[in-house]
């Protein structure tokens, strides 16, 4: 390549290559390959941008955020100097006219997308920060823009690459928008947006299948979608099947690679088998975050048996060398203590009460709001900051499981589910014969959530007992709860998706209609809204619900 000028088809080559060399653990190498051109071409500015978005997504550090936000701003304006010149005006009107799009060169077209990508990774950088929709949307409407472009049939081999881009974009975005909360949607449709998970899904099968540079990205985003979001915002019914078949390639042509790894990992705990995440870790040292992922993983994985030692081993290394979240890591720690007997707690030479104390402290502010998950902790450690008597915490290790839908793993194994309704039944029939321990009795509706929960996916026969236990109580606990007021919601709807696994889908409707319309300004509000879409729309294609 000449001087000061790189063509397209050498750039896109490069960008594959600096892709290969991440999924090999070659971080480092990417980038160096990358540097040199990334403000004057398109393909490695997106390249170069892409992973420090990726890395920032992992560290969640404000830190790498803002380098990320920097590196992004510079990438579009690379891009911007290879698109066409026109006004907006015209732009939107050949939209409308659907005018041949011919007169766009090879490399106006890329730049399109490449630009469009760098917008969706900025917004996705935005909406981790804040959960702002606003500017998530900005980038999906330009895509849209593209996907205009790319209907126009052209057929070389840097148009496939291009297809690639438009496939990822448009499959990331209806993905996206498919699990937010009907209210969001709503404004969205008046311009045009709907978020149709399926069309999503198809169009990044499309891209995962295709031989184009985007394929991985577009496996990385379905990897991500089935092994997490569905769980965290969803009611936890991700394609396993679908994500080994996609990862099984990517494991032959790169065997140690540690994101591969830990995809791998992921689903075999999603399998209820907790062994995998060491092979991961052992992978490569370059990027202390992907460790850091893994301990997360490590510390629910060893919290699911019941293991707390161990769990409080990888929150431990959390807390010295993670930076994402120090309250979430010293509230888990914290919790994780809880669980343990006086004596084990000693040995490790900590103080629940003060390390309780401490989360509020700790509590950050990305772009001026707070995460949620810090919020919830915060408002559970405040319980300690009386001085003379503590109110303790019930099962808090438990809670939190809750809170990032661990019992559906649970539920995969019977042996897990069963130590953990003992450790539940225990626990209340502690509260029984000294309610003095804690405060008032909306406590025992609390112990029961993940029994309930963990029931609902194994004893089917125990169900009926749970719920004559439960609603009953449900309804005259409001009044007398003083501190977790987001029990209720949460309970409305778990009792939901129970009376969805009995078939009675009117109840089922019905109870997490109740969680959505009449509570508000609880803790963790937004995650169970994105549940309750979730839960609502698996209700809406049930035999009751179909006209």
């Amino acid at each position: 390549t000449s001087a000061g000028k790189m063509d397209l088809k050498t750039s896109i080559e490069e960008c594959s290559m600096a892709l290969n060399l991440v999924l090999n653990n070659k971080f480092s190498e990417a980038l160096d390959l990358l540097k040199p051109w990334w403000k004057d071409s398109m393909y490695h500015a997106l390249g170069y941008s892409s992973i420090l978005v990726m890395q920032a997504a992992m560290t969640f550090e404000h830190r790498d955020i803002q380098t990320a936000m920097a590196v992004i701003k510079e990438a579009l304006t690379t891009c911007q100097r290879f698109r066409k010149r026109n006004s907006v005006v015209e732009s939107i009107s050949s939209l409308v006219t659907k005018q041949s799009n011919d007169h766009l060169r090879e490399e106006e077209m890329h730049a399109e997308i490449c630009y469009a990508e760098c917008l969706l990774q900025k917004a996705t950088l935005t909406f981790v920060q804040d959960e702002n929709m606003i500017s998530f949307i900005k980038g999906g409407i330009k895509i849209r823009t593209s996907y205009q472009i790319y209907k126009s049939d052209h057929s070389s081999e840097s148009f496939r690459q291009f297809e690639g881009g438009v496939r990822l974009g448009i499959g990331s975005f209806n993905l996206m928008l498919s699990l937010l909360p009907q209210r969001i949607l709503r404004l969205l449709e008046v311009i045009g947006f709907s978020g149709n998970r399926d069309f999503g899904l198809s169009q990044l099968r499309e891209g995962a299948a295709s031989h184009g540079l985007r394929a991985v990205l577009s496996v990385l985003t379905l990897l991500l979608y089935h092994t997490y979001v569905t769980l965290i915002l969803g009611t936890g019914e991700g394609n396993l099947v679908e994500a080994e078949a996609l990862l099984g390639p990517y494991l032959e042509k790169f065997p140690n690679g540690s994101i591969i790894l830990f995809y791998s990992a992921r689903i075999a705990v999603l399998r209820g088998n907790f062994e995998k995440f060491e092979e991961c870790i052992l992978a490569q040292s370059q990027w202390r975050q992907i460790h850091h992922l893994c301990y997360w993983e490590l510390m629910w994985s060893h919290s699911f048996t019941q293991d707390w030692l161990q769990a409080y081993r990888y929150a431990d290394l959390l807390c010295k060398e993670s930076r994402w979240s120090k309250a979430i890591y010293v509230y888990q720690k914290a919790a994780i203590l809880s669980m343990l007997p006086e004596e084990e707690i000693k040995k490790t030479g900590e103080n629940v009460v003060e390390l309780f104390r401490q989360v509020e402290g700790l509590k950050q502010r990305l772009a001026g709001k707070s995460i949620p998950t810090e919020k919830f902790a915060v408002r559970k450690s405040r319980r300690y900051n009386a001085a003379s008597n503590p109110v303790k915490l019930v099962v808090p290790a438990l809670e939190m499981m809750y809170v990032w839908n661990g019992f559906t793993i649970v539920g995969k194994r019977a042996d897990t589910t069963e130590s953990l309704l003992i450790t539940i039944e225990k626990t209340e029939e502690e509260l029984r014969n000294d309610p003095s321990k804690h405060t008032h009795t909306h406590t025992h509706t609390h112990t029961h959530d993940p029994s309930k929960h963990t029931h609902t996916h194994i004893h089917n026969s125990s169900l009926k007992l749970h719920q004559d236990r439960w609603v009953p109580r449900g309804t005259v606990d409001e009044r007398r709860i003083r501190y977790d007021h987001y029990l209720i919601p949460f309970t409305l709807y778990e009792l939901g998706l129970l009376y969805k696994q009995q078939g009675d889908y009117i109840k089922a409707t019905r109870y997490i209609e109740n969680a959505k319309l009449n509570y508000k300004d609880y803790s963790m509000e937004s995650r169970l809204h994105f549940r309750i879409h979730a839960a609502l729309n698996s209700l809406k294609g049930s035999p009751v619900n179909t006209p």
